[in-house]
């Protein structure tokens, strides 16, 4: 793009007639056109969108929303076959409060099917490719999100993160994700993947932008009651505030033999730039990490059977062509059809855990863990007051090396997976290199402590020159 490549300087070309918000728009949908053949980021784009005649904090700005989440404006598949033909008759909460700040809704990004999977390979419409490296992943679910961020797109987009489904992504592709703290964000009008860890959370390449878009899109949502009526702070305003006298917890756990060593190099010297400025550095411990990545997917699985079993090509989206000579005929033949391998194998999981016999040694045993997970980050925080780590134990993986290793794919979650099952906040800020390929720093707060992570994460950012760097596409 030639205009400026944050939201606050395109606000100020706006302001001073630099650049109008339809060259803007024209622009936004030309850089999509000539670049999403390479990519897959986006799904469907909104070519007939108008800006907005609103004034808003994102008056005129472009913003791409995963397709997870319901808009009036096209379809809303989920990446899914199941969903191919399905017009949501309503906008998610979210994207309500995004059209009220001015901001024009310029299309939905390809994410895994049903939000299920790390890599983005799990799309019924192609995997979506690293704008660093097209034969590498994106990471997932929420790789169209990033990807499209990073590539120039667009400035901003939406994504969720259930397990690392915004951090990962972010990580491979060198921008900033941020997983609020479960229930800052209202779910309303977003596909269900596992409804105690889903939480939408935005993509920029910014600190200070992705501090701006949750401020907009956080809080209380009558329509949804798991979200928390905890007032919603001016994030932005944290952004820029010294980190002096803050402690940072370095858990040994994410220094471990799985991480490669460039990827902790990388990290290593992140944290010490937060040290020059003032930080403390503590080595902490959390010794049921280990237990996070078989808890999370335990779990994840047993709420995924649960909610996609609404799902049988007679309601949302009816499948074409569908001859069955019984109801039970139907539903087998339709969900057959309908749902890729990652979703039918995450059912049949999830059906397990909570099938009678097995349900107290397996699901109702993941929930206590779950909660001694928090207790112990609980435990952590009163130590420290915020943790930092790798993203992610490597760099973007090439495309369809773990395609067909549902353990391996699932262990790439393996940093990211404990900040989800405590329901705390994390982001990725970008820290990096290694050959040419994006390394995400991630800062974790305790509950509702978004405050702390855009503080030291923007205090990072502008250390470093690494936001500025664009992949050529």
């Amino acid at each position: 793009m030639t205009f400026p490549l944050s939201i606050a300087a395109t606000q100020a070309a706006l302001a001073a007639k630099e650049i109008s918000p339809a060259e803007l728009l024209a622009e936004t949908l030309q850089q999509i056109q000539a670049t999403n053949p390479s990519l897959n980021a986006f799904l469907e784009v909104f070519t007939e969108a108008t800006p907005t005649a609103k004034t808003g904090r994102l008056a005129g700005i472009p913003v791409a929303i995963k397709d997870i989440i319901c808009t009036t404006e096209g379809h809303t598949t989920a990446s899914s076959k199941m969903l191919q033909s399905f017009r949501s008759p309503f906008d998610a909460t979210v994207v309500q409060r995004l059209k009220d700040a001015g901001a024009v809704i310029i299309g939905k990004t390809n994410c895994d099917e049903f939000a299920m999977g790390a890599s983005n390979e799990f799309s019924a419409y192609g995997p979506v490719k690293n704008p660093w490296d097209t034969g590498r992943v994106a990471g997932g679910s929420s790789g169209g999100s990033a990807a499209a961020v990073a590539a120039g797109e667009v400035l901003a987009a939406l994504g969720t993160d259930t397990g690392g489904s915004l951090r990962l992504p972010a990580s491979f592709c060198g921008v900033v994700g941020v997983k609020p703290t479960y229930g800052r964000v209202s779910r309303f009008g977003v596909i269900a993947y596992a409804s105690s860890f889903d939480q939408v959370g935005p993509v920029a390449r910014t600190v200070k932008d992705a501090a701006l878009l949750l401020e907009i899109i956080a809080g209380s949502d009558q329509q949804d009651a798991t979200s928390s009526p905890h007032p919603v702070p001016a994030y932005t305003q944290a952004c820029g505030q010294s980190i002096a006298g803050l402690t940072i917890g370095l858990p040994a756990e994410f220094f471990g033999d799985e991480v490669d060593d460039s990827v902790k190099n990388i990290v290593t010297k992140a944290v010490s730039a937060l040290e020059q400025q003032g930080a403390t550095l503590k080595e902490i411990s959390l010794p049921l990490m280990h237990l996070a990545v078989p808890t999370y997917y335990l779990l994840v699985k047993s709420e995924a059977s649960t909610n996609l079993s609404r799902f049988d090509a007679l309601r949302f989206a009816p499948l074409p062509r569908i001859a069955a000579g019984s109801l039970l005929q139907h539903y087998e033949t339709a969900r057959g059809q309908g749902f890729g391998p990652e979703v039918k194998r995450s059912i049949l999981m999830g059906t397990y855990a909570l099938s009678a016999g097995y349900i107290d040694a397996w699901y109702k045993q993941a929930s206590r863990v779950r909660t001694l997970i928090r207790r112990e980050f609980a435990a952590a925080f009163k130590e420290v007051d915020v943790i930092a780590g790798p993203v992610s134990a490597e760099t973007a993986f090439p495309l369809g090396a773990k395609a067909d290793d549902p353990l391996a794919m699932y262990f790439a979650d393996l940093l990211t997976d404990p900040a989800s099952v405590a329901g705390l906040p994390a982001l990725s800020v970008p820290a990096g290199f290694v050959n040419s390929l994006p390394v995400g720093l991630q800062v974790i707060g305790p509950h509702f402590g978004e405050e702390q992570l855009f503080q030291v994460a923007h205090a990072y950012e502008q250390s470093q020159d690494w936001w500025k760097k664009k992949p050529e596409i």
